[in-house]
């Protein structure tokens, strides 16, 4: 994607040769572009815990260069696992965590110790090239939505799609999930503007889906997480896509907290609910979303909150009493039945086990893998 007009990545080996890794670091947007180098898998499990990086395939492919630099540091077996164990611990709900930190050690302990830190990065390049492909593919199948709902208004105004957290190019390598049919739109010429939930407590809509959607010109429009559901009932969004970070076998779908309750509101109010998702995000094991593990964050991300000032300082500031107690779920899951349908890589379908198994019809690890995925 575009940022004013320059090409960039959320991650990227270093232009040297050294062997490092750079980032954008997510966590000084919108009011700062700074790349960040990470040069030790200790440097990229704190850019994945204190959310540097974020997005369940972002998350994925920062892990896999975690080992890579663990590898060029210690390639011994017994150095690897303690890395991945370190990486594995930083975010637990991201199902593309574990997805990716599996598929590098299954190439790394085939190999003898001296192969074995080059090899890594080498599979961590194509893990991102990987991600890259399969959330344009997504974009291209996501695209008919609204280029649909376009026609159905007479090609008259224009498509209003809501989105919930940030599911776009900085939750991945590239394109994004929920936001990559929208830039197809985008691109193509279809008046697409995008309701962005502001996504409380982190405020990823309004600082990270705004940011991006501004850089490559999409129109969009920030609101508080509460409005959704009013919007919908005064006809003012046509549809809804969303990401997951991760997703049963049975099409549960687990997601920034807040989701559940705009697919409620969907429900209600007769506006098509889509999740868009690669298939490294699906969780073949599991058949019930109350069953995934949902993060638990620092209480003050809900007790406090970061902007600017009219000064252009940028200052974290309380917002609750001293003595007020916070929870921080950072994720909810919204059940299958409330889901319009799945927006894969390899095509749409209903978010079911029947629906999934059409697109996938194997199951098992190997079934999640973009490598399988050349539909």
């Amino acid at each position: 994607m575009r940022v004013d007009g320059q090409h960039y990545r959320t991650i990227w080996a270093a232009a040297d040769g050294s062997g490092d890794v750079e980032i954008i670091d997510q966590t000084r947007l919108p009011f700062a572009f700074i790349v960040l180098r990470l040069t030790t898998v200790d440097e990229v499990a704190e850019a994945i815990r204190s959310m540097r990086v974020r997005g369940a395939p972002l998350i994925g492919a920062a892990a896999a260069w975690g080992l890579a630099l663990a590898a060029r540091d210690d390639p011994a077996q017994g150095a690897l696992e303690e890395a991945g164990t370190l990486l594995l611990a930083t975010r637990p709900t991201a199902i593309n965590l574990r997805w990716a930190l599996d598929d590098v050690m299954s190439v790394l302990l085939q190999l003898p110790a001296a192969r074995r830190a080059e090899a890594a990065a080498r599979r961590a390049a194509a893990i991102c090239d990987e991600d890259v492909a399969l959330c344009e593919a997504i974009g291209g199948h996501g695209l008919p939505l609204i280029a649909d709902a376009w026609e159905a208004k007479g090609r008259h105004g224009r498509v209003n799609v809501l989105t919930h957290c940030n599911a776009g190019w900085l939750a991945t390598v590239d394109w994004g999930t929920a936001l990559a049919p929208v830039y197809k739109a985008h691109e193509q010429g279809i008046p697409v503007h995008v309701w962005a939930d502001e996504t409380r407590p982190r405020n990823q809509g309004a600082a990270l889906t705004a940011w991006e959607l501004g850089r490559h010109g999409v129109p969009h429009t920030v609101i508080v997480d509460n409005a959704g559901g009013h919007l919908m009932q005064h006809g003012l969004v046509d549809l809804v896509i969303v990401g997951t970070d991760r997703t049963t076998r049975t099409g549960d779908v687990c997601n920034k907290i807040g989701t559940y309750l705009k697919a409620l509101a969907a429900k209600d109010c007769g506006v098509p609910f889509w999740v868009a998702l690669p298939g490294p995000s699906i969780d073949w094991s599991l058949d019930d979303g109350l069953r995934i593990p949902i993060e638990q964050r620092d209480a003050g991300e809900v007790t406090r909150i970061g902007g600017r000032a009219g000064d252009g300082r940028v200052l974290d500031i309380q917002l609750t009493p001293d003595l007020t107690a916070a929870r921080n779920d950072a994720f909810d899951v919204t059940p299958a039945r409330l889901i319009t349908g799945l927006i894969t890589e390899r095509g749409r379908c209903e978010a079911s086990a029947e629906g999934l198994s059409v697109l996938y019809p194997a199951t098992g690890a190997q079934v999640a893998s973009p490598r399988a995925t050349g539909e």
